[in-house]
């Protein structure tokens, strides 16, 4: 491909996909938050067939169906908006995001007495759901092999203080990032 001179930081999300350093926002749609009444339908019949049944198979199936095509939706966003991103610029910049460590569950909390601290385990359950509906690892993956196929170059760094870092002066404050949207730096504005 030829050469655009153009550079590009992104930034994942779960509200927004993907905030490019150029101020764009792909917004996520949340294929699997979109979806459940269909997926709960099915699975509520899936549990009234009995095991070994042929029915139950086709109720499996039907469950398995809502899945793949939650799945294929999510994979085409990431298609399209990988692609985007590497025809536009020569240099892609990503966070590297652990997130097989992000969504794991929070460590219990025992007592003495047997039982367990709130540990805010339903809270986290939440926000695990929301990061796998993102796909944030399968975009990664789709960034990586279409830059490298068409000769453009992805830097991945790390996540520290990365929501907090003005791109201009290179001030970090945590005060700068007012909220999800909106981003003013402490120091130049």
């Amino acid at each position: 491909m030829a050469p655009t001179g153009r550079e590009i930081g992104i930034d994942l999300g779960v509200v927004n996909l993907v905030a490019t350093s150029d101020g764009e926002l792909v917004e996520g749609p949340r294929f699997a938050r979109n979806a459940p009444a269909a997926l709960a339908k099915a699975q509520r019949d899936l549990k009234l067939k009995r095991k070994g049944s042929n029915r139950r198979r086709r109720a499996v199936e039907r469950v398995a169906e809502h899945h793949r095509k939650v799945r294929d939706q999510r994979r085409d966003l990431a298609q399209k908006v990988s692609r985007r991103l590497v025809n536009d610029h020569d240099l892609i910049v990503i966070e590297d995001l652990q997130v097989a460590s992000m969504v794991r569950r929070p460590k219990p909390c025992p007592r003495s007495d047997g039982t367990f601290e709130p540990n805010g385990a339903k809270a986290k359950s939440g926000l695990n759901r929301s990061i796998q509906d993102a796909g944030w690892g399968e975009l990664a993956r789709m960034l990586a092999y279409k830059a490298a196929d068409a000769g453009r170059e992805l830097r991945v760094v790390a996540p520290q203080f990365t929501s907090q870092r003005c791109s201009k002066c290179e001030h970090t404050d945590e005060a700068s990032r007012r909220s999800q949207a909106v981003f003013r730096c402490t120091a130049c504005g």
